[in-house]
């Protein structure tokens, strides 16, 4: 992580790291997450959902994945030096398949953090709490064709303002759904695409989105949270915002 790629995930919401685990790890994985699918890789005939979403994998490649050397350094500068919390598996997995089918799962969003007591959705808030990061870590070669994650791009700008008039109480990520839709709707859109290793770590509130797969290879994807040890701050009276706080005060002023 140099500077300008700290000012590429304040001014775009992300960052791409290429190569940030070994690609024989992604590949180790991959035979992993092909085991789970219950799918023959050599016959797509097999293949018989668009999406197939595989549970938390802890296995040890899973693990070395989430904690190579770049990763963590990345960590650090991005969310603050022991602001976040050390994680060992990758979360849920949604395996893209080549399908006629629309996936139902396609719509612009971000993610939700926390369940608030008496709630049943994932919430977020404008401190994004207990979330630092959304990170999306490629398991297989991810080429335009493919079913990429659809990002748009500086979005995370647009979001704090619509998240501010929730308090700290915050909202469902269904109930923000359209709101960030419509706010980000005049920002480019970017793919996530790459070769296995690589790896984007993304700002909490960057706007996405999945999209149909058509083309002729699984996508193979962990999109994971990095969670906060400590709560986001606002206001620091020693000003040591880390980029992530500071894209949020930034997209509550009047400069972006």
């Amino acid at each position: 992580m140099d500077d300008t790629m700290v000012e590429q995930f304040l001014e775009d919401g992300f960052v791409k790291i290429e190569g940030a685990f070994p690609p024989r790890v992604a590949e180790h994985c991959g035979r992993l997450l092909w085991r789970e699918t219950g799918y023959d890789a050599e016959d797509p005939a097999t293949w018989k959902d668009p999406v197939v979403w595989v549970a938390d994998m802890a296995q040890g490649p899973f693990a070395a994945a989430v904690n190579s050397p770049v990763l963590h350094e990345a960590f650090d500068v991005l969310t603050g030096e022991g602001r976040w919390q050390s994680r060992y598996s990758l979360g849920s997995f949604p395996l893209r398949f080549p399908h006629e089918e629309e996936p139902d799962d396609a719509g612009w969003h971000i993610e939700g953090s926390y369940v608030p007591e008496g709630a049943r959705l994932p919430h977020t808030n404008l401190r994004s709490r207990d979330r630092s990061l959304l990170m999306l870590f490629l398991f297989s070669e991810v080429t335009e064709a493919d079913a990429p994650t659809r990002i748009r791009v500086g979005s995370h700008l647009d979001v704090p303002r619509v998240l501010e008039p929730y308090g700290e109480e915050g909202a469902s990520f269904l109930e923000l759904g359209p709101k960030v839709a419509e706010a980000s709707a005049h920002r480019p859109v970017a793919h996530a695409t790459g070769r296995p290793g690589d790896v984007y770590l993304c700002h909490p509130f960057l706007v996405h989105a999945a999209q149909p797969h058509h083309g002729t290879r699984p996508r193979f994807m962990a999109q994971p949270p990095l969670m906060s040890a400590v709560p986001h701050e606002l206001e620091r009276t020693d000003a040591n915002y880390s980029p992530v706080e500071f894209a949020i005060r930034r997209g509550l002023s009047e400069e972006n």
